[in-house]
């Protein structure tokens, strides 16, 4: 499956209708985007039941703020619509193996009793 590419008005339906989405800031600018590029891409090939998608950051600049994206590349894992990996840095083909992997292991019953404690002890 190739990449998509998401904007604004996308990444949300794309997060809610899909099992886990990892999605990949970049700019076109960007040497590391580029570099990781093809990692992202060779991911995606092996990992058809996996959305891989990317967003530009020079063309969703509201997009990227509203996500506090402040270096590039920058990946995130989505699991059951719940934001679950984060991370700036161009990321080798094994690492890159290593997070999906861990995401597909997730318990999300689990992580979202941890979301929900969390959110108790802030409110105390």
């Amino acid at each position: 499956m190739a990449t998509t590419e998401l904007t604004g008005s996308t990444i949300q339906q794309t997060i809610t209708d899909n099992d886990i989405v990892l999605v990949d800031f970049w700019a076109e600018w960007c040497g590391p985007c580029k570099r990781f590029g093809p990692v992202f891409e060779a991911s995606s090939e092996q990992h058809p039941d996996v959305v891989h998608a990317k967003v530009d950051t020079e063309a969703e600049q509201q997009l990227a703020a509203e996500l506090n994206i402040t270096s590039i590349p920058t990946l995130m894992a989505f699991r059951e619509g719940v934001l679950v990996f984060s991370q700036a840095g161009a990321l080798p083909g094994p690492a890159l193996e290593q997070v999906l992997t861990a995401v597909q292991g997730l318990d999300m019953d689990d992580v979202r009793a941890q979301i929900a404690a969390a959110g108790q002890t802030a409110q105390a």
